[in-house]
């Protein structure tokens, strides 16, 4: 028996399609993991929320109010060394490399404004390049973006990019009775590694404002985009998307704290579904040890007598790639 070349060629394309293989995304859970030690110390970052996934190239981290904001009588936000062994200088631990200090304005149009700052000391020497349009530099170890009022009031900040080892921290706007809002906790996102505190390792950063977004490129090859979805008085969120897909055996975010007591620190419990649709638990943070959850709030519900204000952390919408044939 034989077939005519256009039933070959059909039989070649069907052939093909049911072997063709195609990744798809899926939600996904994470495992996060609790890797906190004991401090006295108030201005410490001893909290490291450790978050691990098979797969993941998608999920959203967002700064929220916390449940108490409007209950707050009176904001705390003065620094408390009374528990440390420095008052407010460079971490005693820390190498200090110097630098030239300066603040540039990278961007300033009709919703943002965007600076770099150079500090006169940092504790790694990474010089990381960062581009926003034509303006560059490769020293800044502060990237901070101001959102700009419809009424032509002073702008606000709501987010922070640390180049040099990766960090970020994110604040909604502040309330009218809180002047300019206070940070919290802050996080990485990436390739993590640990060089006495969690690190990520940035080659290079691009900024496009139109929409907000950063494109980051890691030492390590990988990347990451990280679009700002938004930035309102109830939250600053950001949509990450990571390329290559994340392996389970290496951390792809890490959320940084203080706790010193329950009504002392950044971040005294978890909130957390195991699935999307699962029911919400909620511990304190000095129990948990591993959790597996696809929507994890970082939270307080008693008013802390530090930072009062800082926002809570909420990471969600976690996507991982399936295959499929």
């Amino acid at each position: 028996m034989t077939h005519s070349p256009p039933l070959l060629r059909h039989l070649a394309t069907v052939a093909a399609a049911l072997c063709a293989v195609a990744a798809v995304a899926a939600p996904a859970t994470v495992t996060v993991e609790n890797k906190t030690r004991p401090t006295a110390c108030a201005e410490e970052d001893n909290v490291s929320m450790v978050l691990r996934g098979q797969g993941v190239t998608r999920f959203r981290v967002e700064a929220l109010q916390p449940s108490y904001i409007d209950k707050i009588e009176k904001d705390v936000t003065a620094p408390d060394f009374s528990g440390c062994n420095f008052d407010g200088g460079a971490h005693p631990t820390d190498p200090s490399y110097k630098f030239t200090p300066r603040t540039v304005v990278l961007h300033d149009g009709p919703r943002w404004k965007i600076v770099g700052m150079t500090l006169p000391t940092f504790w790694r020497p990474h010089r990381v390049p960062v581009r926003v349009g034509a303006r560059s530099g490769s020293d800044f170890h502060l990237v901070q973006v101001f959102a700009k009022a419809a009424d032509g009031g002073k702008p606000m900040e709501a987010l922070v990019l640390y180049p040099a080892d990766g960090y970020w921290r994110l604040k909604p706007l502040p309330l009218p009775r809180f002047g300019d809002g206070v940070y919290g906790s802050s996080f990485l996102m990436g390739p993590v590694r640990d060089e006495g505190r969690p690190v990520v390792d940035i080659a290079s950063i691009s900024i496009q404002t139109r929409p907000l977004s950063f494109r980051l490129r890691f030492a390590d090859g990988g990347s990451a985009q990280v679009k700002v979805a938004e930035i309102s008085q109830e939250r600053t969120a950001l949509d990450v998307s990571l390329h290559p897909a994340t392996q389970k055996s290496r951390p792809f975010a890490v959320l940084r704290s203080m706790y010193v007591a329950a009504d002392n620190a950044d971040v005294s419990e978890l909130s957390w579904q195991s699935t999307r649709s699962g029911a919400w638990q909620t511990k304190a943070l000095p129990e948990i040890s591993t959790i597996e959850a696809g929507r994890v709030r970082f939270a307080r519900t008693a008013p802390s007598r530090h930072n009062t204000s800082a926002p809570d952390i909420r990471f969600s919408d976690f996507e991982a790639a399936r295959i499929t044939h």
